[in-house]
């Protein structure tokens, strides 16, 4: 048991569940990409929102392996994270209670999948395996509860660019993966213009800012269009810039998600969406369904 109460009710249900999940075999087809907003530390104490994670990983059949790209390993050129079982987690949060670093999240080995990895890259584009790198909180924290028993070998990708058109190929390279039971996930938040929040944001109080909305709405109508060109020009084109991305690593991941469909301008379906302290949760499925 933990001292967050309601992980410790999320796992009572969901670790017997995942047990139960239906694995991946080659006659499920393809599975789908994901972008998911991932909600750091404090996701582990909202109950509803572990719970729709869940029941959206306990409605595919449960992957062979994970490909993420967080927001919070920028890092060019392309890299991966340690593949070896049981590689220790990145804590890369600051302000949180003792109880935060303590959490563990170890995984099975990830070598086969970094292998196929760096198969996808072209030559001039070879990929670097940080081998004492662990998943960061961009990567466990959302896994741990989709994936509770931690059974699903999990490799993490570095975000080399901001660059839509090079995240879109770089998720075409990887779109066969998906074939082989692999799901590859894009992980941001839909929403992230943390200076801009005020403190009844912070304590939940404070409803939704005017730009977190307009952003939010805008990439809704642009990802049910499948609206590939107005979502790349979202410098330029979208309202509630630059506040809902001041920086904008935690919306570039579903570039990756996009680009590894079967088609990036099809309509993508948002399996979760709502607000956490005004930002916004949005949460897409790409590429096939299964």
């Amino acid at each position: 048991m933990s001292t967050l109460p309601e992980l410790d009710r999320h796992l009572a249900t969901a670790i017997p569940a995942s047990r139960d999940q239906r694995a991946w075999t080659p006659d499920d087809g393809a599975l789908p990409s994901i972008y998911l907003s991932h909600g750091a530390p404090p996701l582990l104490e909202d109950g509803p929102w572990m719970r729709e994670l869940f029941d959206w990983a306990a409605g595919l059949p449960k992957p062979k392996a994970i490909l993420i790209v967080s927001a919070h390993w920028e890092s060019a050129p392309l890299s991966v994270s340690g593949t070896a079982a049981g590689t220790p987690l990145v804590y890369d949060f600051g302000g949180f209670a003792p109880h935060f670093y303590q959490l563990q999240y170890a995984t099975p080995d990830a070598s086969d999948l970094a292998r196929r990895v760096a198969a996808a890259m072209p030559d001039s584009e070879p990929v670097h395996e940080h081998r004492s790198r662990g998943l960061d909180h961009g990567a466990w924290v959302p896994l741990m509860v989709m994936y509770p028993l931690g059974d699903v070998p999990v490799l993490q990708l570095s975000l080399p660019t901001h660059d839509p058109d090079r995240l879109l190929e770089l998720g075409r390279r990887l779109r066969s993966l998906r074939e082989e039971g692999v799901l590859i996930v894009g992980s941001g938040f839909m929403t992230h213009g943390l200076p801009f929040l005020r403190r009844e944001h912070w304590l939940g109080t404070g409803g939704t800012p005017g730009w977190s909305a307009d952003f939010d709405a805008w990439a809704a109508e642009s990802l049910a269009k499948g609206d590939l060109d107005t979502l790349t020009r979202y410098a330029s084109l979208a309202p509630g810039m630059p506040f809902a991305h001041p920086t904008v690593e935690h919306y570039t991941p579903l570039f990756v998600t996009l680009g590894a469909a079967d088609r990036p301008d099809a309509p993508a379906t948002t399996v979760i969406d709502g607000y956490f302290m005004g930002l916004s949760k949005r949460s897409v499925q790409a590429g096939a369904s299964v």
